[in-house]
């Protein structure tokens, strides 16, 4: 049962099931208190004790289907073969005489495995299939292209070789035994086919996904196929978690720091200098504090939706956040995204100022005019957006007194650094007022960016 409940959960993991070394000994705990031959009691169990939320309670419980059903063993002949020749159901299968083939008992000395399939004991292929999976290490297959060798090991693992020797010998001796067998044998390949592609599709799910997320985290985010924009928007999503993990969790107490021996002494000059009062040195930290403007013109569309799914991040990982999104004119949309979900909110924010022709010049003195005064000494303010202004008057100005008044500026672009100043780019005009420029095309290189930005307050 040990054995069993660590392949369960491992395939749980690869479902996108967090299973933690305690969660997994209180679901083993609970499954010595219930037992596993009530399949539906153990599943309430599993679910129970490891799901923390809906979706991976949908998730634990399609791998739990999946997991705990057997491939059914397949029938060595047509079923319209059987129906033309029915036996008598207290017959035997075997009951003939040795000569006829398919009715006399299989002969003294075959191996395990021959006795097996000429009996169609369908209970016992199947006990006899699991615990070969179980030999073979089916729960380490990870590609398609290990498909085959798994196979072969399973049936390696039930006495392959012995069952070729019995063929042998009967093909001598029986020919039309031994023709049966062939075609129970077939049937067992089919069933072991099953069983290798059930595993493929428990165990392979986590390697796939995490090759698959790989490929994307490093795919520009400009050039993302229509069929992947579902899977990169989980991603990111998937980021953004990881963000609010890192980062949103209530800071530990500060250490004690170093000994601040001038104010230990002044507190303590009524008892002699005897230190019964210490003091300590602390760095203090400011307070998180951010504004982002986020370019969602239609020159970056499509780069936008992820940018938007960024900075909904942010507003569950710092406290004091405004954000504003712009193309040839600016608004505010921080009530936006922290009372929407991200499909809504990005819904929302397109369809007042995405998707029209970039002013960056006229977006800045909107800024000015209207939210200068949320900058402070402690404000980093991140701008994403590629920089392209139409040829219009980018008013580096403006940035300029942003830059002054802020702690640090910092910009994000989603295009290679080659692009920066051909065209209409004003990217080296404005990137001489920042703090940090960085290219940001990918998933990764968005992730790390923020990453960094959030730290800093840390």
């Amino acid at each position: 049962m040990r054995e069993n409940l660590h392949r369960f959960f491992r395939a749980a993991r690869g479902a996108g099931v967090h299973v933690s070394p305690a969660e997994s000994i209180d679901a083993m705990r609970a499954v010595a208190q219930v037992g596993m031959s009530d399949r539906a009691v153990l599943r309430d169990a599993l679910l129970l004790t490891l799901a923390k939320s809906q979706d991976e309670k949908l998730a634990l419980g399609d791998c739990f289907d999946l997991f705990f059903s057997q491939p059914e063993p397949r029938q060595d002949q047509p079923e319209a073969d059987n129906n033309d020749a029915p036996q008598d159901a207290d017959q035997p299968p075997f009951s003939g005489a040795p000569g006829d083939a398919g009715k006399g008992r299989p002969p003294e000395g075959l191996g395990p495995l021959a006795q097996m399939l000429l009996s169609q004991d369908r209970n016992a292929i199947a006990a006899a299939i699991a615990g070969a999976s179980g030999a073979a290490s089916l729960s380490d297959i990870r590609y398609s292209t290990q498909r085959g060798i798994f196979s072969s090991r399973i049936l390696e693992a039930m006495g392959l070789q012995r069952l070729r020797d019995d063929l042998d010998g009967l093909t001598a001796t029986n020919p039309a035994l031994a023709e049966r067998l062939r075609a129970a044998l077939d049937a067992l390949r089919e069933t072991v086919r099953d069983t290798v592609s059930q595993g493929l599709a428990l165990y392979a799910r986590e390697e796939a996904e995490n090759l698959r997320n790989e490929i994307l985290r490093n795919a520009p985010l400009a050039r993302i196929e229509r069929r992947h924009i579902a899977e990169m928007r989980a991603l990111i999503r998937q980021i953004a978690r990881r963000l609010r993990e890192r980062y949103s969790k209530p800071r530990k107490r500060q250490r004690r720091g170093h000994l601040d021996v001038r104010r230990t002494l002044r507190r303590n000059a009524a008892w002699g200098g005897v230190p019964f009062l210490t003091a300590w040195k602390r760095k203090h930290r400011d307070r998180p504090k951010i504004v982002a403007l986020c370019d969602v013109s239609g020159s970056v569309a499509q780069v936008s939706d992820f940018f938007l799914l960024l900075i909904h991040s942010l507003h569950e990982v710092v406290d004091d956040v405004r954000s504003f999104a712009f193309s040839s004119h600016l608004i505010e949309v921080s009530d936006i995204l922290e009372s929407k979900s991200p499909e809504e909110a990005m819904s929302e924010i397109m369809s007042k100022v995405g998707f029209g022709s970039s002013d960056y010049g006229s977006s800045l003195v909107d800024f000015e005019k209207e939210f200068m005064s949320t900058l402070t000494p402690q404000t980093t303010v991140i701008v994403l957006g590629d920089a392209r202004s139409n040829n219009l008057d980018p008013r580096a100005d403006i940035l300029r007194r942003i830059s002054d008044r802020s702690k640090r500026l910092v910009w994000l672009n989603p295009e290679g650094r080659l692009a920066w100043g051909f065209g209409d780019s004003e990217m080296p005009r404005y990137a001489t007022f920042c703090s940090v420029v960085r290219q940001c095309a990918t998933a990764q290189q968005l992730e790390r960016a923020v990453s960094d930005i959030v730290a800093t307050y840390q």
